[in-house]
């Protein structure tokens, strides 16, 4: 057996450990849907981040996160897992976090580049979450786009902070010039931040990362 199915075997088992823990505090400790589920995201996302090292076929990821994809599917289905799912708003987040993370991890394949991979996945995971808390914590200047509400505070703070996380994945995956670096980061941050301000319902998980990677392939020649 070869040591990256062991390791998505090994994955795998986490993953039905990481459920198993969020249905223990939502049930025994009766702690509310809206912290399991954000405790399942986070934790998700950092498992989600030990694929390309651990994994080095895309086939193993396209079945482990098929998998999930299929509990995901099953469990909203059947009114299962409540530590995910007992949440008063609805959102499709949940199900395409899957295809995203096989998609960046295909294109990683395809590439060679870890960029593909960990920028998209981390603005996605990182500078959501700061936008959101921003947008909060400071409500300044709202507008609303297809009904919904956004805040130009939280705007320019996913922006921000998209287009220093990739400057420094940049540096940290690829040997490029600090003029390309830049140009990246910042092509990037705003396809994103665009992308964060149009999308709702949980479909922001698809057209956050989607658009990250589209725009890396734009750059694909300074990333060679």
């Amino acid at each position: 057996m070869s040591q990256s199915l062991l390791n998505t075997i090994y994955l795998a088992g986490v993953f039905l450990l990481l459920f198993a823990s969020a249905e223990l505090l939502y049930h025994k400790f009766k702690v509310q849907a809206e912290l399991t589920r954000k405790y399942v995201h986070f934790s998700t996302g950092i498992l989600t981040l030990l694929f390309p090292p651990l994994i080095n076929n895309h086939w193993l990821v396209l079945a482990l996160c098929t998998s999930f994809l299929v509990i995901l599917l099953t469990s909203i289905r059947f009114s299962l897992l409540p530590s995910i799912n007992a949440v008063d708003r609805v959102t499709r987040g949940s199900m395409l976090y899957p295809i995203v993370v096989y998609s960046a991890y295909l294109t990683f394949s395809y590439f060679g580049h870890y960029a593909y991979y960990y920028i998209p996945i981390l603005i996605l995971a990182i500078c959501d979450p700061i936008a959101a808390l921003v947008g909060k914590r400071w409500p300044i200047g709202k507008y609303a786009i297809f009904g919904y509400s956004k805040t130009l505070t939280g705007s320019s703070a996913f922006f921000v902070s998209a287009v220093l996380l990739c400057g420094f994945l940049l540096v940290v995956f690829e040997s490029i010039s600090i003029s390309s670096g830049i140009m990246i980061s910042f092509a990037v941050g705003l396809t994103t931040t665009l992308a964060e301000a149009v999308t709702h319902r949980g479909f922001d998980n698809l057209t956050i990362p989607g658009i990250a990677i589209i725009t890396l392939m734009c750059f694909q020649t300074h990333l060679t």
